[in-house]
C-alpha cells in the first residue's frame, strides 16, 4: 500500500456520515458475524479491526460499578433540587469521568462490563405509587419534572461536540413500576389518557429535546405485548410518532421472560426473533444466541439483522471507538473524584435535602450538647443508594455534624435498622444521650437493602418493594421513646421513598428528608443544619400518611395516584419545602411571578409554575438565588417547553 493511501482513506471517512461509515463495514460482516454483535458481549472481529465491546454501563447518579467515582446524591435526591441547571453540571461531571474511565480501559485492547461509554441511564419511570423499591432511582411521581431532569441529564451525558460523549439510554420503556415480584410476567392495562399522559410523557419530551442515544425495554407486558417485543410500543409509538432514531435494548433477561414467563412465544426462538421484528437491536441477555436458528427456522429476515447491527455500529462511530480525532479522548483520569466534583457533589447534596418542618429549632447557632441517634446516622450505605460508584472519601450525617461544628456530640446506634434482636442496653444508650443533650437529632428510615430493585429486599418477599409506608418496628420503639423524652428533637428520615411521617410531623420541632444523598451527605446535611446553607429542596413525591389510602399496587390507573388525583389528605404535598429565610410569591400573570426573599438568610429558591385544568399540573419551574431583601421576577414561558 502507498503512503498516500492511508491518508485517502482516512479523508473519505471523514467525509461520510456515521450510518454510512456503519452500513460500509456492516456490509462487510458474514451473517453470524452480525448476530453476534446483538449481544451485549460483542466479540471481536479481529479481520475487520473491530474490538470486543461490553454494552453493559451504569451511572445513574455517577460512575457505577466501575470502582471509584464521585457518588452524587440518588436520582430521586437530584430530583428534589428542582434545578435542572445543576443537575447538567453534575451529569457532565459523570460523563467526565466515564470518558476518563473508559480512555484508560481501552488501553488493554477491549473493553468489559462496565469499562464502555453506552450507559443505561437515567430511569424516567414515573414513582406512581410509594411501595415500589426502584422508585428512588426515578425523578418523581410527575412526568413533566421527570422530563426536565432528564433532559439535563442526557444532555450532560451525550455532550454538544461532533463526537458523543456517552450514549444515554432513557428505560424502562414503558408503563413500568412495579411491583418487582411480578415484573417478569406482568401485564398492565391503562387507559390511553394515562398510557400518554403519565406513562409516556417523559420519553417523549426526552426524545423530543435532548435526542438519547438508546432506550431500554421493560420486563413486563403492556396491554398483553412483551414490552421488548411490543410492536405498538416499539414500532408504531416509538419509533412512529415519537420519531425515535436510535437503538433499543433490552432489559437483562427480559426476552428470556417472553416464553418462560409471559407465555407468548414457545421457545427462545420465537422470542428472540420477536424483539428483533419488533425493533429490539440490542439483547442484554443469552436470547440472541438463538438468532441463527431463527433465521434458519424462518422467522426473522437477515434484512432484519443488518439494519439491527448498522444502528448499533452507527452509535459506536459517533462515539468515536474507530477514530483518533474524538474531542473526549484526551479527558484524563485525574479527573475521577477530583476536588472540583466533590465540592460539586456537596453543592447538589446540599439542594437535594428537604426542609419538611421548622419550628425556629433549626439552624443551630449557639454551642450545644446534641445526641445523634439512630440506625442511619453513621451507615456508609445510606449515602449511596443503588446502581453506585464506590467514593474513596465520604462523609457520614455522624461525621458531618462532629466535623460541621463545636457542639459536642453523643453518639448511639439505638436500634438495628429493621432486626429486633437487639437488647434492651441498646435503647437505653439512646435514652441516656437524649436526656444528656439539649438537642437530639433523630437519623432513621431505611437503607437500600429495604427498598431497591427485585432480590434487594429484607422482607418475606424478597422482592424489593415495601409492603407499607411505615417504619420498622424496631425503629418505631427507639422513635417513640426518644420522643417521650420530650427533647428538642430534630426528626432526619433517611429514604428514597415516602415513610409515614405524620408523628414526626406533630411532636418534633423539625423534620428533613434525606435521600441518600452522595458521598458528601454528611457534610451537606451538617451545612444545613448549622446555617451554613439555607435549604432549598422540594418534595418530588407525595407523602402519603398511609397505603391504606391508595389503591391496590398493581392497579396502574391513575386515579387517586401522586398530587394530580390524590383524593385525601396528605402529610406533605408533592413541591413542598421550606426554607430558612420567608419568599413571597406575587404573580403578575399567569407566566409572572415578582419573588422577593423578605427574611434574614440567602437561599436557592425554585419557583413552580402549576395549571389547574384539567386536573392540577406541574408545567414550569426556575431555580433562582435570593439575596436577604432582595426581588427578582421570573417570566415563564407562555409556550410549553
Amino acid at each position: 500500500m502507498s503512503e498516500g493511501q492511508p491518508k485517502r482513506k482516512e479523508k473519505r471517512m471523514k467525509s461520510m456520515t456515521f450510518f454510512e461509515r456503519a452500513r460500509e463495514l456492516v456490509a462487510q460482516m458474514t451473517l453470524d458475524e452480525k448476530m453476534e454483535q446483538m449481544r451485549y458481549e460483542a466479540p471481536a472481529i479481529e479481520r475487520l479491526g473491530v474490538p470486543a465491546y461490553n454494552w453493559w454501563n451504569e451511572c445513574l447518579h455517577g460512575v457505577a460499578r466501575s470502582g471509584c467515582a464521585t457518588v452524587f446524591p440518588q436520582a430521586i435526591g437530584l430530583a428534589a433540587s428542582f434545578d435542572d441547571a445543576l443537575l447538567y453540571r453534575v451529569a457532565t461531571a459523570i460523563s467526565d469521568e466515564a470518558r476518563a474511565k473508559y480512555n484508560e480501559y481501552k488501553s488493554f485492547g477491549y473493553t468489559d462490563k462496565y469499562e464502555g461509554l453506552t450507559y443505561w441511564s437515567p430511569n424516567i419511570n414515573i414513582f406512581r405509587d410509594p411501595r415500589w423499591g426502584r422508585g428512588h432511582e426515578t425523578y418523581g411521581e410527575d412526568p413533566y419534572l421527570t422530563g426536565r431532569m432528564g433532559v439535563a441529564f442526557i444532555k450532560g451525558l451525550q455532550g454538544e461536540g461532533k463526537y458523543r460523549k456517552l450514549d444515554a439510554t432513557i428505560k424502562h420503556y414503558a408503563v413500568h413500576s412495579g411491583p418487582e415480584r411480578l415484573r417478569h410476567c406482568f401485564n398492565v392495562k391503562v387507559s390511553e389518557k394515562d398510557l400518554y399522559e403519565t406513562y409516556l410523557w417523559a420519553f417523549k419530551y426526552c426524545i423530543d429535546h435532548a435526542d438519547p442515544s438508546a432506550v431500554m425495554g421493560a420486563y413486563n407486558r403492556y396491554d398483553g405485548e412483551p414490552c421488548c417485543g411490543s410492536r405498538r410500543l416499539l414500532g408504531d409509538i416509538l419509533y412512529g410518532e415519537f420519531g425515535f432514531t436510535g437503538y433499543v435494548v433490552s432489559d437483562c433477561g427480559a426476552i428470556v421472560d417472553m416464553h418462560e414467563n409471559h407465555k407468548v412465544t414457545s421457545d427462545a426462538c420465537e422470542s428472540a426473533a420477536l424483539a428483533v421484528n419488533s425493533g429490539c437491536q440490542l439483547n442484554c441477555g443469552k436470547a440472541y444466541m438463538w438468532l441463527r436458528e431463527a433465521y434458519d427456522r424462518g422467522l426473522v429476515k437477515e434484512e432484519t439483522i443488518t439494519a439491527a447491527v448498522e444502528k448499533l455500529f452507527e452509535a459506536r462511530f459517533r462515539l468515536g471507538m474507530f477514530d483518533t480525532d474524538c474531542e473526549y479522548d484526551n479527558i484524563p483520569y485525574d479527573v475521577v473524584e477530583c476536588e472540583e466534583h466533590r465540592q460539586l457533589n456537596r453543592r447538589m447534596a446540599q439542594k437535594s435535602i428537604v426542609l419538611l418542618k421548622n419550628d425556629g429549632i433549626l439552624p443551630i447557632r449557639e454551642k450545644k450538647t446534641l445526641a445523634v441517634i439512630g440506625p442511619n446516622a453513621d451507615k456508609k450505605d445510606v449515602l449511596l443508594g443503588n446502581y453506585n460508584g464506590i467514593p474513596s472519601r465520604y462523609t457520614t450525617i455522624l461525621r458531618g455534624i462532629q466535623e460541621g461544628s463545636d457542639c459536642r456530640v453523643l453518639y448511639s446506634e439505638g436500634c438495628h435498622s429493621f432486626k429486633e434482636r437487639w437488647t434492651a442496653a441498646h435503647l437505653n444508650e439512646a435514652l441516656i444521650a437524649a436526656k444528656k443533650a439539649d438537642i437530639v437529632i433523630l437519623c432513621v428510615g431505611l437503607d437500600p437493602s429495604m427498598e431497591g430493585e427485585e432480590g434487594d429486599a429484607y422482607n418475606d418477599n424478597d422482592s424489593g418493594d415495601k409492603t407499607g409506608i411505615d417504619f420498622p418496628p424496631s425503629q418505631q420503639k427507639l422513635i417513640g421513646a426518644v420522643l417521650d423524652l420530650g427533647k428538642p428533637t430534630v426528626f432526619v428520615n433517611v429514604s428514597g421513598s415516602c415513610l409515614a411521617l405524620e408523628q414526626a410531623k406533630t411532636r418534633c420541632n423539625a423534620v428533613l428528608q434525606c435521600f441518600y444523598p452522595g458521598a458528601e451527605g454528611g457534610n451537606a446535611l451538617a451545612d444545613i443544619l448549622f446555617g451554613k446553607v439555607s435549604p432549598s429542596a422540594r418534595l418530588p413525591v407525595t407523602f402519603y400518611k398511609t397505603v391504606d389510602d391508595l389503591p391496590p399496587f398493581e392497579d396502574y390507573s391513575m386515579e387517586n395516584r401522586t398530587y394530580k388525583f390524590f383524593k385525601g389528605e396528605v402529610t406533605y404535598p408533592f413541591g413542598h419545602g421550606l426554607t430558612y429565610s420567608r419568599i413571597d410569591e406575587k404573580w403578575l400573570d399567569d407566566y409572572t411571578v415578582e419573588v422577593s426573599n423578605v427574611g434574614n438568610f440567602d437561599t436557592d429558591y425554585s419557583v413552580l409554575r402549576f395549571e389547574q385544568q384539567p386536573h392540577k399540573k406541574l408545567c414550569d419551574f426556575r431555580c433562582v438565588h435570593l439575596r436577604a431583601g432582595e426581588s427578582k421576577t421570573v417570566n415563564f414561558e407562555r409556550e410549553a417547553k
